[in-house]
């Protein structure tokens, strides 16, 4: 195995690891160097279970044996083992679940690929917060769902914060990034999915009444916090749905509004 202590930050192979918690910086760095991040030994293990590729693995010298045991199949990755304060100097935050690891991206399958057989999509419009996206993707997993679909302005699922929210599920749920919705719409429907958008709106259906008899192929439609669906999206929809809410409050989070809906509609 490549153990290589970390005795200067200038070392090559450390820049997947530098900035962490500089989001801007992050969202173009990762994508465009075609990696993201996996912290964790637990989430590294899923990474590695889905068939990605560890290009890297950085940890304090404790967690080695740990490394070592999910690394034998990949004896020519590097792992860097620093101390805690190098570490913490390095990426910017107290690195303490164990480990991290700079993994290939993998390739994201056309959507027609994906919704081909799934019975049960959600579809992520813009949402932007990246807890709330892994939050999403840890109910999909849970709760039944075959695929996730995102839009070009959603959040990255890889992003370190959602993979880590997610407890490592955005590794094993089937996802990629719809095209806009003039391009997105033909191709959904024309797999035989029915598009219901979780939205207030005058013309919504409950629910509850929703659940009692759903479309076989359906995409679960979320909007961003906030400012919720587009217009665009409420008026592709087939059906806009709503949940029942008491005591004046209108709506949900998003992340639990996604739970409360596939659990009605599992």
């Amino acid at each position: 195995m490549q153990i290589i202590p970390i005795d200067s930050l200038d070392l090559p192979g450390l820049a997947d690891y530098s900035q962490l918690t500089d989001v801007a910086l992050r969202r173009k760095s990762e994508p465009a160097g075609g990696l993201y991040i996996a912290e964790s030994t637990k989430v590294i293990a899923r990474a590695l279970e889905a068939g990605h590729r560890p290009r890297s693995v950085l940890l304090q010298e404790q967690w080695l044996p740990d490394a070592l045991e999910l690394l034998a199949d990949w004896p020519d990755v590097p792992i860097y083992v620093g101390a805690a304060s190098v570490l913490e100097e390095l990426s910017g935050y107290n690195l303490h679940r164990g480990a991290l690891a700079a993994m290939h991206r993998p390739v994201l399958a056309p959507v027609s690929d994906l919704v081909r057989g799934a019975r049960r999509i959600v579809i992520l419009e813009d949402i932007v917060d990246h807890t709330n996206v892994g939050a999403i993707f840890r109910s999909v997993a849970g709760l039944g769902a075959d695929a996730v679909l995102i839009t070009p302005r959603c959040a990255d699922p890889l992003y370190r914060r959602s993979v880590r929210v997610s407890m490592g599920t955005v590794l094993q749920v089937p996802w990629t990034r719809l095209p806009e919705w003039d391009e997105a719409v033909p191709l959904l429907h024309e797999a035989g999915f029915h598009l219901a958008a979780l939205a207030l709106a005058d013309n919504a259906v409950s629910l509850d009444d929703f659940a009692i008899d759903p479309p076989e192929r359906l995409a679960i439609v979320l909007g961003a916090e906030g400012d919720g669906l587009s217009r665009q999206a409420l008026s592709v929809a087939d059906t806009v749905v709503t949940i029942p809410m008491l005591h004046g409050v209108d709506s949900l989070n998003v992340a639990s509004a996604s739970a409360v809906a596939l659990y009605a509609l599992r």
